[in-house]
């Protein structure tokens, strides 16, 4: 038996079914800010285990059963769902439709593939109630303390969420980190991208680790004195701040570095993919996100590289490194560039996804709503904000006159770095694959016509021409007679 009374009816502002720590820290934070809040999970024990530890912080409604939750929420009912994504999502947004009325609201405050968010926020839309797929970043600490919150769904769901995420998210300079985002799946979506960033920042820093002490020699330690220092100026970011803390952490079972210790698989649950997967069906090259998500796939690949060890030869060069300061401002400056092509390939996927679902989404209020309390806040946010100020209709970040200099300022030294290490042998896919991309983006002509010639060969796949209007084919089989196909 639980060891509180059922709650009274018609008393919360908002409601949270699935206590884990995210849920629980959610529900708290809203609590903390002077909001009435109903607590609910499936094992009545977590529940429990709030209100015998955090009872002191705010005003708690326990309940034992779905029901007795969902009565005591106030009209419009809002009720969050912090429970495991899929099949288990699916099965408490029934449970609860069947016990809501009409004009309530059920958030989705977990990480959901954006389809998946458009199918319930339909299903739910013709049984008259609200559904809002929200990201929330920040981990549990941000779930606690004030997170970046995304959410998607109806304007007016938004008027009835918007007073109470907006204040328990994080704020900077007296703006909170959270606005409406779109549509059904537009805020699941955005999180989905900004998940996808967050694979392809840490992947490059660790990169640039991987540099230090391998090219270097350097210790953990002094490498991450390097990233403190670095989290100074252009870089300053949350994983720039808690890479240098990592860094300097001292196992304690070993006595060694604790990054030393750890074993060298990187795991993940699955937005990276998703972004990736997303970008591919909308033809948008997010190649630094796409070689961190694969790179974190070939740490994982233990029998290929157990298989590879010893068997294949690298010929690798072994370049002296003349300044070492030198060679740490080239990996500084490419960092940063990599960091900005990374972000600049995700938001042509936001806006990409806007247009294909019909989704009014601010380019610059995303980047206004991860500066505080998300794992990609960085300083250079607000220079994002202000180049969708500029131009809201901007075609590519990088192509805004602030990040056309400041990546200016990088290119020699981040093709030195790439190119030292190609022939040094050092795995740096998101280096050196956002330097292809940007020096893709920026050529004037591609490989691609002969790519298209190839298609047309074997497929007849068609092309066009440079010098007049129309689609042509080569009858390449006959007598190479080109016909205009249309």
């Amino acid at each position: 038996m639980a060891s509180f009374a059922p709650s009274p009816a018609d008393v919360a502002d908002i409601g949270v079914t699935g206590m884990a720590v995210m849920g629980s820290n959610l529900a708290r934070n809203f609590a903390r800010n002077g909001f009435k809040v109903a607590i609910h999970n499936r094992s009545v024990g977590k529940t429990e285990t709030v209100m015998d530890n955090y009872a002191s912080e705010g005003e708690f409604y326990p309940s034992e059963s779905m029901a007795d939750f969902v009565a005591s929420l106030q009209k419009p009912r809002v009720a969050i769902i912090m429970v495991k994504a899929g099949k288990p999502t699916d099965a408490v947004i029934d449970e609860l439709a069947s016990l809501m009325e009409e004009g309530d609201i059920i958030v989705d405050a977990g990480n959901a593939l954006f389809g998946d968010t458009r199918r319930r926020e339909a299903a739910l839309r013709e049984k008259g109630l609200h559904f809002v797929g929200s990201g929330v970043s920040g981990g549990e600490e941000g779930a606690l303390n004030g997170p970046s919150i995304m959410p998607g769904g109806t304007k007016e769901s938004y008027d009835r969420l918007g007073p109470m995420f907006e204040k328990i998210s994080a704020h900077v300079d007296g703006v909170p980190c959270c606005t409406h985002v779109g549509a059904d799946g537009a805020g699941h979506f955005v999180k989905m991208v900004h998940n996808g960033i967050e694979y392809a920042d840490m992947q490059v820093i660790s990169e640039a680790y991987d540099m230090m002490s391998k090219a270097l020699g350097m210790g953990a330690s002094e490498i991450g004195d390097v990233f403190a220092e670095w989290n100074k100026g252009d870089l300053e970011s949350f994983l720039i701040e808690i890479t240098a803390e990592v860094l300097h952490h001292t196992d304690q079972t070993s006595g060694k570095p604790f990054v030393d210790v750890i074993l060298d698989r990187a795991a993940q649950k699955g937005t990276g993919a998703w972004t990736v997967q997303t970008a591919l069906d909308l033809g948008v090259p997010v190649t630094g996100i796409a070689e961190a998500t694969f790179a974190r796939s070939t740490s994982g690949s233990t029998p290929q590289r157990e298989a590879a060890r010893g068997v294949l030869k690298g010929e690798a060069q072994t370049l002296e490194i003349a300044d070492k300061a030198q060679f740490i401002d080239d990996l500084q400056k490419a960092l940063y560039a990599a960091k900005l092509v990374s972000y600049s390939q995700g938001f042509d996927e936001i806006a990409a996804g806007a247009k294909e679902y019909g989704w009014d989404i601010d380019l610059g209020a995303m980047a206004r709503i991860w500066r505080g309390g998300c794992i990609i806040r960085a300083r250079f946010l607000n220079r994002i904000t202000e180049a969708y100020e500029r131009d809201a209709n901007l075609p590519l970040l990088l192509a805004d006159a602030y990040f056309t200099e400041e990546i200016a300022k990088c290119i020699p030294a981040w093709r030195r770095i790439v190119a030292f290490a190609a022939a040094s042998g050092y795995p740096v896919p998101v280096f050196s694959s956002t330097l292809s991309y940007y020096d893709a983006v920026r050529a004037e002509r591609l490989p691609a016509a002969l790519v298209q010639a190839q298609r047309d060969y074997f497929g007849a796949h068609t092309y066009q021409r440079v010098d007049t209007e129309g689609t042509f084919h080569v009858e390449w089989t006959q007598d190479r007679r080109e016909t205009k196909q249309d």
